[in-house]
């Protein structure tokens, strides 16, 4: 089977090219692909859509029932769409790649930041501005907390890695004495 990002990237690459130009359009979307992604990454929710026993219309009917947003016709058909051709399972995978459409668009990216420790909003934001240096983007910070990396951070913009963990200083040395 191919992979869900394979799988994602023409519906992403759709809805963005159809909300390109309006910027109220690019954010409702984005707005609406992260429930809906949020409501397809459940459990439960994924075990009902996958259910055999459930028709195309009742797994309309379900999902969209779960749905806190209003939906659009627009939002409704894409629903619908990827109901039929059995890739709602897949819309993580959709709202992930839209995202990096839209920064990129936007000349930003997301930057998932992992520490040891809690940042304070001062050092986020001192760590965001030598970020956006190095890396030339204006960057949008997602953080969370890893207590196993004993010490620094890890960053991670698009495909590349910054590691300046406790943890990962120690994986180097002991590579090195190892070899």
């Amino acid at each position: 089977m191919a992979e869900l990002s394979t799988i994602a990237r023409p519906y992403a690459e759709a809805l963005f090219a159809s909300a390109r130009d309006d910027q109220a359009a690019l954010a409702s979307w984005s707005s609406l692909l992260s429930e809906l992604a949020e409501l397809a990454s459940l459990d439960d929710v994924r075990e009902a859509l996958t259910d055999p026993r459930l028709s195309a219309t009742k797994r309309f009917e379900l999902f969209t029932g779960l749905v806190k947003s209003p939906l659009s016709d627009a939002a409704r058909n894409f629903i619908q769409l990827l109901i039929d051709n059995q890739r709602i399972l897949a819309l993580p995978q959709v709202a992930e790649q839209f995202e990096m459409l839209k920064n990129e668009q936007e000349g930003s990216a997301l930057a998932k930041i992992t520490s040891a420790f809690a940042l304070s909003d001062a050092q986020v934001q001192e760590l965001v501005a030598g970020l956006e240096k190095k890396f030339g983007l204006k960057l949008k910070p997602a953080l969370t907390v890893d207590p196993d990396l004993i010490g620094g951070v890890r960053v991670i913009v698009g495909d590349q890695v910054l590691d300046t963990s406790v943890q990962a200083q120690l994986s180097r040395m002991r590579d090195t004495l190892a070899a």
